[in-house]
């Protein structure tokens, strides 16, 4: 029997998943969780042969929740299910350590599919990823920064500064949840975990003035 742990954001998402799975002879969904952050706990103590994993969730998303469980459960099978395809979505949870990335536009019976390849330590990738992948090795990034926007680097410079979410809001004339936004996409791009370590990196390769 596969076992599975649940982590998606989405209520009808993963009654609709685990109701599937429920009929599946040789899977059975052995633990759900809402959250990233509740997730990766209980995964790391179900220690189960699929995590199914969702991306955009809050406070932890599946990147950093990925993270975690590979922290300390290196063994972890861990399968996206997503609908994002962006590159700050695809690359950052594939390098933390996910095997498999399918997209939720696929049928119940490809997930199912998918769950049994990656239980057999066989990576299952969207085409439209795999793709994205290809193109990365033709093409890599010399540094993490070159993806940052015009706006992210604006905001890099002003949490530089040392300015707080809420006074760069009031600087550029944009929402509180937008700044939000903004600076969790430098985090993802720039591959670190707090603002303190994306300025540390700004003045290490020169992005921002003293």
């Amino acid at each position: 029997m596969i076992r599975v742990v649940l982590i998606d954001d989405h209520e009808m998402v993963r009654a609709g998943v685990s109701a599937f799975l429920s009929t599946q002879p040789d899977i059975e969904v052995v633990g759900e969780a809402s959250d990233g952050a509740t997730g990766a706990e209980l995964a790391i103590a179900e220690k189960p042969d699929v995590v199914l994993m969702d991306l955009v969730m809050e406070p932890v998303d599946g990147v950093e929740s990925t993270k975690r469980i590979k922290a300390s459960w290196k063994e972890a099978k861990i399968l996206v299910v997503t609908s994002f395809l962006d590159d700050e979505k695809v690359y950052p949870v594939i390098e933390a350590g996910a095997m498999s990335y399918v997209l939720k536009t696929a049928n119940a019976n490809e997930i199912a599919d998918a769950i049994r390849q990656t239980a057999a330590g066989n990576p299952v990738m969207a085409a439209q990823v795999t793709g994205k992948m290809l193109e990365r090795l033709r093409h890599p990034e010399t540094t993490l920064h070159e993806s940052l926007t015009a706006r992210e680097r604006e905001i890099l410079q002003l949490m530089a500064e040392g300015k707080a979410n809420q006074v760069i809001a009031d600087e550029l004339y944009i929402s509180l949840k937008t700044v939000k936004t903004h600076v969790s996409n430098i985090l993802t791009k720039l591959d670190v975990y707090d603002r303190t370590q994306a300025v540390v990196y700004a003045f290490q390769h020169n992005l921002v003035s003293k």
